[in-house]
């Protein structure tokens, strides 16, 4: 049997990830879990390797500050713990899941295909791959 005391949600707070939400608060309250919303700031480089400004870095990580606290629990009750790292997602995503330790990653997938999976590649499969923990995708809210 799976036991389920710490979710992890990360979030880039797009509509995958407010249904991965929804289903994250769904589990927190049924296994009565600790839960953990997590967002990513990947410093955005410029083109051509101009150097980013400390206060362009500073102000990406307090506008995403800002939306990690509007991000409020679905369900009545819940304790959620927000967690704001910068890096690489994928990496700071499993950091978090070993350091708690997480026994359930619940996140949103964007379903890209074709090129732009290619380009871009998918947080979430890589995350489903290299978890020490299982991992939930989602790619559309509850009924």
């Amino acid at each position: 049997m799976l036991t389920v005391r710490t979710i992890l949600h990360p979030t880039d707070f797009s509509e995958p990830s407010r249904a991965a939400w929804q289903v994250a608060c769904a589990l927190a309250q049924t296994y009565k879990a600790r839960l953990v919303a997590l967002h990513v700031v990947m410093p955005v480089t410029m083109a051509y390797g101009e150097v980013i400004t400390t206060e362009a870095v500073e102000q990406q990580v307090a506008s995403a500050r800002q939306a990690l606290e509007q991000w409020q629990p679905t369900e009545s009750g819940l304790n959620v713990e927000r967690l704001l790292e910068t890096g690489d997602p994928v990496e700071v995503i499993l950091r978090v899941a070993d350091r708690l330790p997480a026994d359930l990653i619940v996140l949103g997938s964007h379903g890209r295909t074709g090129l732009a999976r290619l380009l871009l590649g998918s947080v979430a499969e890589q995350v489903v791959r290299k978890a020490s923990c299982p991992v939930l995708v989602v790619k559309r809210p509850l009924p």
